[in-house]
């Protein structure tokens, strides 16, 4: 569906320029309520997902084009927002695919697969394809299924292979683009939405969060260390100058917290993995 041309749009190059933009508009309006529909389906996968990754394994994303570049930078985002440096890419054309169409490396799904391969039984892997059928992406997802890797797909397409071959799929039925097959307009939206969903869900359900504080964020220039010292403030009471001194020894707010109740760094860090920020700051403060 996510190839069909719809007949409403058929003259769109002829429409005033404001007709072409509210047409664009209820494309993404569309793009969301297609997440909305998908809710309990991400949830479900971000809860076995979380689970997975209690063992130490890597949050895998594998993608081509559009659909590859999207899930990247989700991926990214966890290192610098929630600390969490376990994420690998599987993408059609390597980094290159990142900053240029490499469109034929989407066909190659035994390099897909070899890719896949490299996962195991405690990892976890997001397939996105808005066609559902990309074959590099495929391979991905049965190279990392056969390594018992937990699987997660995210399409477009009703009864699409990602879909029917993934422990947890995940449609999101946004039917044809406003410009016929530019699945970077409503089928992206509704991925972007749609990870950003799934990884924060899976990120508070491994305890990276405070209540909703970013505790684990990387605190790396000036802005983030102001908003990381009203952090440790707000999760162990120190003053602002006290809180500044502890994040310029420690790269978060959680574990600046801990060491305010006395732990070791080492010891932070075990806590924090092994319980989350408030069971952490719970036990320690025992």
């Amino acid at each position: 569906m996510t190839e069909e041309a719809a007949a409403r749009y058929r003259d769109l190059d002829l429409w005033p320029p404001r007709e072409v933009l509210e047409a664009l508009y209820e494309g993404q309006l569309r793009a969301l309520a297609a997440v909305h529909r998908a809710l309990p389906h991400l949830e479900r996968a971000a809860r076995e997902a979380a689970e997975r990754l209690k063992g130490g394994g890597s949050l895998a994303y594998a993608g081509a084009g559009t659909s590859g570049r999207l899930a990247a930078m989700d991926g990214v985002e966890l290192w610098p927002t929630f600390g969490f440096s376990r994420v690998r890419f599987l993408l059609a054309g390597g980094e290159a695919g990142l900053t240029r169409a490499v469109e034929e490396a989407e066909d190659r799904e035994e390099e897909g697969f070899r890719l896949g391969q490299g996962l195991e039984a405690k990892d976890v892997l997001v397939a996105v394809a808005a066609s559902g059928r990309t074959p590099f992406t495929l391979g991905a997802l049965r190279g990392a299924k056969a390594r018992g890797a937990l699987t997660v797909a995210l399409a477009n397409n009703p009864g699409a292979p990602l879909l029917q071959e993934a422990h947890h799929p995940v449609l999101l039925d946004t039917g044809p683009e406003v410009i016929a097959g530019s699945t970077r307009l409503g089928a992206g939206t509704a991925q972007k939405a749609a990870l950003n969903l799934f990884s924060t869900l899976v990120m508070v359900l491994l305890g990276r969060t405070y209540g909703n504080l970013m505790a684990r964020m990387r605190v790396e220039n000036a802005k983030l260390r102001a908003r990381g010292a009203a952090m440790v403030r707000a999760m162990v009471g120190l003053g602002e100058e006290e809180a500044k001194a502890l994040l310029a020894r420690y790269p978060e707010p959680a574990l600046a917290a801990l060491a305010a109740l006395g732990k070791t760094g080492e010891e932070a860090e075990r806590l924090l993995e092994a319980r989350g920020v408030r069971g952490a700051l719970e036990e320690a403060r025992r």
